[in-house]
C-alpha cells in the first residue's frame, strides 16, 4: 500500500481490501444465504455463474434475474436449467441476488479485466501472503481472487460460528424439507423422496395435514376454482373493478341489501359476471405474490380462512395462463398495481 494512503484507508492492507472485496468467511456466509433462500446444494453454489437481469425488467424497473443452474447428478443432456427470480422488494426472492451482485461487483470487475469470461458469482479475496495455488479440479485463482465455496471453507466458517461440520448438507435438508416445502434445484420427485418423505418431523405432521385435507377437499374444490371468463381484450359496457371487469354489476350472484354486488373484490375471480384480460394480469400476479407472502406471517388457519380461496383461484388462473405469461405479468407490476392491491388487502376497497 502507498504510505500516504494508509492513514485514510486503515493501518493494515487487510482493512483496505476488506472494504471492497469479500473474505473467504463472508463468501461462505453468502453461500449459506443462497442455500436458505433457494435450496441450492454446495456444488451449485460453488459453481454459480453471474445471474443476468432481463433486458426488459418491466415498467416499474424491477429486475428479473435469469439464474443458470448446473446439476451434476442428472443424466447427459439434463445437466443445465435456468430459474427466474424477480427483485420487487425487500421480501422478494430476487433481492438476495441484487445484494450478492453488489457485494461482489468490485472483485468481479477486476477478475474480468485479468481473465475475461470467468463469470462466477461468488468471488473472494485471499487473506494470506505469497502466491496462490488452486485445486486442480477447481477453477484456478485469478491473482488474489478465488471462486465459489469449498468444503474446507465451509467447515472453517462453521467452526468460527460454533457449529460442527459443514453447514450446507444439514442446512439444505432442513430448508427443503421443512422451510421451503417445495423443490429448490431438484425435481419434485427428488425433493419428495430425498427431503420430505424421509424426514420424521414431516411424517408426523403429515397425519394431521392429510386428515384436514380430506375433510376440506370437496368444499374447497367448489369454492376455489376460477369462474371468471378469460378475454383477450376489454369489452364495451364492462365495468372495471380492482381485480377484473364486471359484465353486470347490478345483477350480481351476491347482491347487497341496497342493490349491486355485496362481495369483496377478492371474490371477482369466483364470479360468473367477471372478465379477466391482459390489462389485469400484472395486478393479479402481484396479488398472488402478496397472498403467498402473507402465508408465512399468519397462522395457517387464519390464512386459509381469510385468503385461501382467493389464493387458490389465482393459482388456477396462473395455470390457465401459463408460467411464461405469469412471469411476464409479475415483471410488469407498477406502483399503481402495488397501491391498489395494498388497499384491497387492508380492506380499503371492500364493498
Amino acid at each position: 500500500m502507498v504510505k500516504k494512503y494508509r492513514k485514510a484507508l486503515g493501518v493494515s492492507i487487510a482493512k483496505t481490501w476488506q472494504r471492497l472485496f469479500l473474505s473467504s468467511h463472508e463468501a461462505v456466509a453468502l453461500g449459506v444465504l443462497l442455500m436458505a433462500e433457494y435450496g441450492w446444494n454446495l456444488s451449485v453454489i460453488d459453481g454459480a455463474e453471474v445471474p443476468r437481469a432481463s433486458p426488459d425488467p418491466g415498467e416499474d424497473g424491477h429486475p428479473t434475474y435469469r439464474i443458470p443452474l448446473e446439476k451434476y447428478r442428472r443424466g447427459g443432456g439434463h445437466h443445465y436449467e435456468t430459474r427466474n427470480v424477480t427483485d420487487d422488494g425487500a421480501a422478494s426472492a430476487g433481492r438476495l441476488i441484487t445484494e450478492a451482485l453488489a457485494a461482489t461487483r468490485f472483485a468481479r470487475a477486476l477478475v474480468e479485466d485479468l481473465a475475461p469470461g470467468t463469470d462466477r458469482l461468488i468471488v473472494w479475496h485471499a487473506a494470506g501472503g505469497g502466491a496462490l495455488h488452486g485445486d486442480g479440479d477447481r477453477l484456478p485463482p485469478v491473482g488474489w481472487f478465488h471462486f465459489g465455496v469449498t468444503t474446507m471453507n465451509a467447515r472453517s466458517w462453521a467452526r468460527s460460528e460454533g457449529m460442527t461440520g459443514s453447514p450446507f448438507r444439514r442446512g439444505r435438508r432442513t430448508v427443503n424439507a421443512l422451510a421451503r416445502r417445495q423443490p429448490g434445484q431438484n425435481s419434485q420427485d427428488t425433493h419428495d423422496r430425498r427431503y420430505v418423505v424421509v424426514d420424521k418431523r414431516v411424517q408426523a405432521e403429515a397425519v394431521e395435514v392429510i386428515a384436514a385435507g380430506a375433510e376440506d377437499a370437496a368444499a374447497r374444490a367448489r369454492a376455489s376454482v376460477l369462474v371468471a371468463e378469460l378475454r383477450d381484450e376489454p369489452q364495451d359496457g364492462d365495468v372495471e373493478t380492482a381485480t377484473a371487469d364486471c359484465r353486470d354489476y347490478d345483477n350480481s350472484p351476491y347482491p347487497a341489501p341496497g342493490g349491486g354486488c355485496g362481495e369483496s373484490f377478492l371474490m371477482c375471480l369466483g364470479c360468473e359476471n367477471a372478465r379477466v384480460h391482459p390489462g389485469h394480469h400484472s395486478r393479479l400476479a402481484h396479488l398472488h405474490h402478496a397472498l403467498s407472502n402473507l402465508r408465512s406471517t399468519l397462522a395457517p388457519e387464519t390464512w386459509s380462512r381469510d385468503w385461501g380461496d382467493a389464493h387458490a383461484r389465482l393459482e388456477d388462473l396462473e395455470s390457465k395462463l401459463g408460467v411464461g405469461i405469469w412471469r411476464q405479468a409479475l415483471a410488469r407490476v407498477t406502483d399503481a398495481d402495488r397501491a391498489l392491491i395494498a388497499d384491497l388487502l387492508t380492506g380499503e376497497l371492500d364493498t
